[in-house]
């Protein structure tokens, strides 16, 4: 209403994820603001394509994103996506696209068209990755707290949600906060801005670098530890295989001493380039390996990790958010899959065991262990 008022003769467009929901906003609340405006308008509701008309002063055209391709035929100045990120991010990719193309109505004195998003954050999806995660020139991010609203909702609304969402929900439904909110998040605590780091690799130290073997789809994760706790401040990611990891590791931290936490299964498993095991691979360049005789159990894994990020109050894991984007957005990410083990579809999973395999070795989770006695009496 305000593009409206402020650009007479553009039109502007406002879409809505389906049109039931056009039906609830667009005919309902636009003509009552109308009225409470004294705007003169003309509402139609036919043809698959409502709008609300303006005496010489443009439109206001509704359209649903339940269908990008149609999304055409019209031109406007300015374009407002409700509840963007309810749609699949392939969906939402798809109208944003179409959006753009029908922003092409010239506006007075090269005033610049706008297209804004209005959502609450549904996890990481699209709005994520187009305003957080790689923003473009102009992409700016505004974000609104349901307590900043609070005069407009009804009593007791807020503290409601306090009592019923879990925090996940309370972050992304009240704060604005783009949070995992997919069931069974593998680390439910990690938070990139609480357990952030600021730390860098400093001349000479040691290094505790988690590795993982794949075939072209080797990682490392390179750890210092500051007074015992541990920082990742490096990753390698998408690496061929271990000689080319051995290289990586030689000729970006010369001059370290190099401790490597790796995959057990790299004492069997052979080096696509050598008739030597991985593990031999690591040891020959000079390396010293920190392995136990098999891998821990993947739970183990996790409960360790999960301890180090927060557990009563502490979190002593920390991650270098721009030295390491692909852990920060596995931690975030990864969840569980229908048989209740970490996902590994999405490709979340090898920076991740990377940094278990270092975790498990130097921060195990001590069990107790029950012994039984018999005494001859």
């Amino acid at each position: 209403m305000f593009l409206k008022s402020a650009f007479r003769q553009q039109n502007v467009a406002y879409y809505l994820p389906s049109f039931p929901l056009i039906e609830d906003i667009a005919f309902q609340r636009f003509p009552k603001l109308c009225e409470e405006k004294g705007w003169s308008y003309k509402l139609n509701k036919s043809g698959g394509a409502p709008y609300i008309e303006f005496p010489n002063a443009g439109r206001i055209l509704f359209r649903s994103m339940g269908n990008p391709e149609g999304i055409v035929g019209y031109e406007v100045a300015h374009s407002i996506l409700d509840e963007l990120d309810t749609l699949k991010s392939s969906s939402a990719a798809a109208v944003w696209n179409r959006v753009i193309a029908r922003n092409r109505q010239k506006m007075p004195g090269n005033f610049p068209n706008t297209v804004g998003v209005v959502t609450t954050p549904e996890g990481f999806r699209f709005v994520y990755e187009k305003w957080v995660k790689n923003p473009a020139p102009g992409y700016v991010l505004f974000r609104a707290k349901t307590e900043d609203n609070a005069e407009h909702l009804p009593p007791g609304y807020i503290e409601n949600l306090r009592n019923t969402y879990p925090a996940n929900l309370l972050a992304a439904y009240m704060n604005g906060e783009f949070v995992n909110l997919t069931a069974g998040s593998v680390y439910p605590e990690f938070d990139r801005k609480l357990n952030a780091s600021a730390e860098t690799v400093q001349p000479g130290e040691t290094l505790h670098i988690g590795m993982d073997f794949n075939v072209t789809k080797m990682a490392a994760v390179v750890h210092v530890l500051r007074a015992d706790e541990p920082h990742a401040v490096a990753e390698l990611v998408n690496v061929f295989d271990t000689p080319a990891m051995i290289a990586m590791l030689k000729e970006r931290f010369a001059g370290h001493s190099i401790l490597v936490y790796p995959d057990a299964s790299g004492g069997s498993r052979r080096s696509v380039l050598a008739s030597e095991s991985d593990l031999s691979l690591l040891r020959a360049a000079g390396f010293r390996v920190c392995v136990n005789a098999a891998n821990p159990a993947v739970k183990d894994r996790v409960l360790a990790a999960n301890a180090l990020i927060h557990k009563d109050g502490m979190r002593r894991y920390r991650v270098n958010p721009q030295a390491c984007p692909h852990l920060v957005e596995s931690l975030e990410k990864q969840a569980y899959d229908k048989n209740g083990e970490p996902d590994k579809s999405a490709g979340f999973d090898h920076v991740i065991d990377a940094t278990g395999y270092f975790i498990a070795y130097r921060y195990p989770i001590v069990k107790r262990e029950a012994s039984v006695h018999v005494f001859r009496m």
